[in-house]
């Protein structure tokens, strides 16, 4: 699983794509309102909402990085392999491993499609006020770049098996 949020403004607010299938497609997502703590409690709503018993690893950039998201993650056994600030709750137990290294490279997933969002979609500047409306604006924006993916997974060679 990887989180990540996008930039937020007065008239949305913030925007969480969360578990990025390893073809680039994105699971979930929300926006929600920006006050500071909405990207956390976004990300622990869709661990809640994501189905499966066995512990699994998520990645997150720094801004996730707090004692009651960690805690939160832990309670849900999510491991958090998170982007540490200097003074972080992640010691060396987590981040030593090569899965939490790995975590942080998927991340790059995340933010491609933020940036195809950001630049194609129109989304760097919603048009419209209020996390309902650029709720509908995030979500018809990525059934779009789920197209546009999709044709692009299809137009691909089929890999030989030799």
């Amino acid at each position: 699983m990887v989180v990540e949020g996008g930039s937020g403004d007065a008239r949305g607010g913030p925007s969480a794509v969360f578990d990025v299938q390893p073809n680039g497609i994105a699971v979930n997502g929300c926006v929600t309102q920006a006050t500071g703590y909405a990207e956390p409690q976004a990300a622990v709503a869709m661990v809640e909402e994501s189905p499966g018993l066995k512990r699994v690893p998520l990645g997150a950039d720094k801004g996730y990085d707090s004692k009651e998201f960690v805690r939160e993650l832990r309670d849900h056994q999510i491991t958090p392999h998170l982007a540490c600030k200097p003074t972080t709750i992640i010691d060396a137990r987590t981040t030593r491993h090569p899965g939490c290294a790995i975590s942080q490279r998927k991340r790059k997933r995340v933010e491609g499609i933020y940036g195809w969002l950001k630049t194609v979609a129109g989304l760097r500047k919603p048009r419209h006020c209020g996390v309902a409306r650029v709720g509908w604006m995030f979500t018809l924006a990525v059934a779009a770049y789920h197209l546009v993916r999709m044709r692009t997974l299809l137009s691909a060679p089929a890999c030989s098996g030799r």
